[in-house]
């Protein structure tokens, strides 16, 4: 018969044996975290395009974990939002960040998503405006929660075109925090990182000029024939001087500051695969992952977003970018194989958002007008309470009212109801959610409602939402986002490498369970979250 001291004994083994479990000891967690956004890769392409692919992406799909039925449960569906929430694990009634930009009630101006007058940033070595940071992000990031817990040695990494993209990735772990700046042809970093760090970054983005591109066409990978649909379809708008069909010149005019070469080069695939490479230099420059603890690399790639906007989901350019993506990812991932180490790093892929039809190719879709909302809304007003100006601005789904305007409401229920109809009976409109009635709804068993919810901020977000019915949308572009209907909210969600399990998983997941699940395989706590861990597609 064991003693109690001999109980006590087993007592303490079995706690350690479940911390053991719960928090791996650094010799079984992976030394690198890659974390990849797919800007506007709704999860359709997978089984779509996918059978186009033969490097990376295929690798994802056959050798890692594929959770089906991934899809964001908020409505906000905007590149801002969508990295914001990827990196924290909370959605943006937690973590702020409500959609790409806001109207700020006080200051009566346009709020970008990670603007800030007081940072700093380098270009290519040169100092910049940078005024972007993480500042108005309420939740902190996978990446932070690294460097909090293992320690300052972390190094932490991002790149993409898109400055809100790169630094909502990172979050206030600043090491090495790049974008592109357009109008000035330039890859741009935070100046936030350590000088040494700042040194390594600046001899990488001078080796790598955008300009060796320059005189380039983009041409097709393959045969026209072997891309589905056609390659000039109704709705399609190119911008920058490009045509509808293939191919697309970058042209010549590459000396100086701006100019359309910049432009049509961020929307072509040699984007894609210059992120790569600044990547993979950025992996050997500052041997991420080649220590401890780990490391965190955060790659967002925007080209299809850019590309989808002018030409949609059923276009041979977004084919085309997807296939130079494979063969760009498939080269990165062979790098992390011989410099990290295949047991060694763990990579997960999901997207930020995905992406309508063009309403031009769907019988059952449209363009929902703002103008004619707005114009519905001051007109009613102008007929109960007098001629005056009471909508200050409509930001995508957010409408939001001169001070004052909507507490009024609040007390003229039929005022309010006159609003709301006015609002339904623009073409398009689904539904509309009032603002004070949202809080109360983050539980509802009204999907579309809890949709609404999850994306309102007290402050930020406008006092109504209107949400399109699907098929339509508020856009001059060819195709957008940011509604809560499937082909906007369904997205990617794949896990490779260290700790996980192949195979495919239909269960319920989100792009916000990444950031628990990565920080479980860390053995890092990961408190007050929205995501939950996919224990389902990792190793015991």
């Amino acid at each position: 018969m064991p003693t109690r001291g001999s109980l006590g004994a087993l007592l303490l083994v079995a706690i350690a044996l479940l911390a053991a479990a719960a928090h791996p000891p650094p010799s079984a967690r992976p030394r690198l975290v890659v974390l990849v956004v797919v800007d506007q890769m709704r999860s359709s392409y997978l089984t779509e395009y996918g059978p186009q692919w033969s490097a990376g992406l295929r690798r994802l799909l056959q050798q890692g974990a594929w959770f089906t039925e991934a899809a964001y449960p908020y409505m906000n569906t905007v590149t801002c939002a969508g990295h914001a929430t990827i990196a924290t694990g909370t959605f943006p009634d937690r973590h702020g960040i409500i959609s790409n930009e806001w109207w700020d009630r006080q200051s009566r101006r346009n709020v970008d998503c990670t603007q800030d007058a007081g940072a700093a940033a380098t270009g290519s070595g040169h100092p910049v405006a940078g005024d972007h940071s993480a500042r108005w992000l309420q939740q902190p990031t996978l990446a932070e929660r690294m460097r909090t817990t293992l320690g300052p040695d972390v190094r932490v990494a991002t790149f993409s075109l898109k400055a809100r993209s790169a630094v909502m990735l990172a979050g206030r772990a600043e090491d090495v925090v790049v974008w592109f700046d357009t109008g000035k042809g330039v890859w741009v970093s935070s100046a936030a990182g350590s000088a040494q760090r700042g040194e390594v970054l600046r001899a990488l983005l001078q080796r790598h000029p955008v300009t060796s591109d320059c005189g380039r066409s983009w041409q097709r990978l393959r045969p026209a024939e072997q891309y589905r649909y056609a390659d000039d379809l109704p709705g399609e708008r190119p911008r920058y001087g490009w045509s509808a069909t293939f191919p697309h010149p970058l042209g010549n005019e590459c000396e100086g500051q701006g100019g359309p070469f910049f432009e049509r080069w961020t929307r072509s695939p040699y984007a894609d695969h210059a992120l790569v490479r600044l990547a993979i230099a950025a992996v050997d420059a500052l041997e991420l992952g080649q220590h401890d603890p780990p490391d965190f690399l955060g790659l967002s790639f925007s080209v299809l977003d850019l590309v989808g906007h002018s030409f949609g989901p059923r276009s041979h350019e977004v084919q085309d970018v997807l296939l130079h993506l494979d063969r760009s990812l498939g080269e990165l991932l062979a790098h992390l194989d011989r410099t990290v180490g295949r047991e060694h790093y763990v990579l997960a892929l999901t997207a930020d958002h995905g992406v309508s039809e063009v309403p031009e190719q769907n019988a059952d879709g449209g363009r929902l007008s703002g103008l004619q909302a707005v114009q519905n809304v001051e007109r009613v007003l102008d007929q109960r309470w007098g001629e005056a100006d009471y909508v200050a601005r409509i930001r995508y789904s957010d409408l939001y009212f001169h001070p004052g305007v909507f507490a009024r409401l609040q007390q003229d229920r039929d005022a309010m109801a006159a609003v709301l109809a006015a609002l339904r009976a623009v073409p398009g409109v689904a539904r509309v959610f009032r603002s004070d009635e949202l809080e109360a709804l983050r539980t509802s068993d009204d999907r579309l409602a809890r949709a609404a919810a999850l994306s309102y901020f007290p402050g930020r977000s406008g006092d109504l939402m209107v949400l399109p019915q699907p098929g339509w949308i508020a856009s001059a572009d060819a195709a957008t986002h940011g509604t809560s209907h499937d082909y906007d909210a369904r997205v990617p969600l794949l896990l490779l490498g260290a700790g996980v399990r192949p195979g495919r998983y239909a269960q319920a997941a989100s792009p916000a369970d990444l950031a628990p699940t990565l920080a479980h395989l860390l053995g890092i706590g990961f408190p007050d979250r929205d995501g939950r861990i996919l224990r389902e597609a990792l190793r015991p």
